[in-house]
């Protein structure tokens, strides 16, 4: 397999982790911009893979907004204050001291609450605590792929529930938190909204389908009785996170890491009290899910 992948590649080094799903990219200065098929190749590997890490990448902001231009156009992100003069750029810091919850502590896909969620997330890391702080990746294509076809049959016609309510609502988690937290939250009415989209989405790259849900932001499923849709949604999250789909991700300061939200879901583990962490946040908008 690996002389497989490696032969598809001509201007970058791609190693994959044994699944599939998940992979290193070397070969790269991403401070400059990428020609034409070094571009393709990195998009076509961030496809395949899910999700892709670029190791010792020192860039500025300015370096890593140009580079998340190169993959698309800029994504909304919503509830979270961006970085002053940056509206594009969130900086995720959390304080030794902070006793708050880190912050995407649950399974979830980037605002996929939002009518067009986007395509990819792009996390730069600048200090990183000496433990804890790992990011979880669940294959949403390998746990569709592993449902029997009466189930996929079954989930094919469904429309999930989407909303940001649970977390940034008047009465979300957030809203209700008592701790300090350095990250500042946007809690809102207007997250109270809700939109459906496909349970069961089209990749527009690969044509593999995938479960698009997850605990934090799916609701609901159309039509159907909440204990009805909280029957089949809780199958479907225990599904998605069984060690067989997840790869856990360790950082290492200087590396950029992007996902496809389309494929995938993620979570942000602690673990880290008492140390400083400190990342840069962006996104690449997306298309409406099929």
């Amino acid at each position: 397999m690996l002389k497989d992948i490696e032969s598809a590649y001509r201007t970058i080094r791609v190693w994959p982790e044994p699944t599939g799903f998940g992979a290193e990219i070397s070969g790269l200065d991403l401070s400059r911009p990428m020609p034409p098929e070094t571009l393709a190749e990195v998009k076509a590997a961030w496809a395949r893979h899910g999700v892709v890490a670029f190791p010792d990448q020192p860039l500025s902001l300015d370096a890593l907004e140009a580079f998340t231009l190169q993959m698309g156009a800029f994504g909304d992100d919503p509830y979270v204050k961006p970085m002053a003069g940056r509206p594009n750029v969130l900086e995720l810091r959390r304080e030794p001291d902070e006793t708050a919850s880190n912050f995407g502590a649950g399974w979830h896909s980037d605002w996929s609450f939002q009518d067009t969620p986007p395509a990819a997330t792009i996390l730069r890391s600048e200090v990183i605590p000496p433990v804890g702080g790992d990011t979880l990746f669940c294959d949403a294509t390998r746990a569709y792929e592993a449902l029997s076809p009466t189930m996929q049959a079954m989930l094919a016609p469904l429309q999930a529930i989407h909303s940001a309510v649970r977390p940034y609502g008047p009465q979300g988690s957030y809203a209700r938190e008592t701790a300090a937290r350095t990250l500042q939250i946007i809690s809102s009415k207007d997250a109270e909204a809700s939109r459906t989209h496909p349970l069961v989405r089209t990749h527009p790259v690969t044509g593999r389908k995938a479960l698009f849900i997850s605990p934090v932001y799916t609701i609901g499923i159309e039509g159907l009785t909440e204990r009805e849709a909280n029957a089949i949604l809780g199958l479907l999250f225990k599904h998605m996170v069984q060690d067989a789909f997840v790869y856990r991700h360790h950082w290492r300061a200087g590396m950029v890491l992007m996902w496809d939200n389309r494929c995938t879901a993620h979570l942000a583990e602690g673990g880290y009290d008492g140390h400083l962490r400190l990342m840069h946040r962006t996104t690449v908008a997306g298309d409406a899910p099929v």
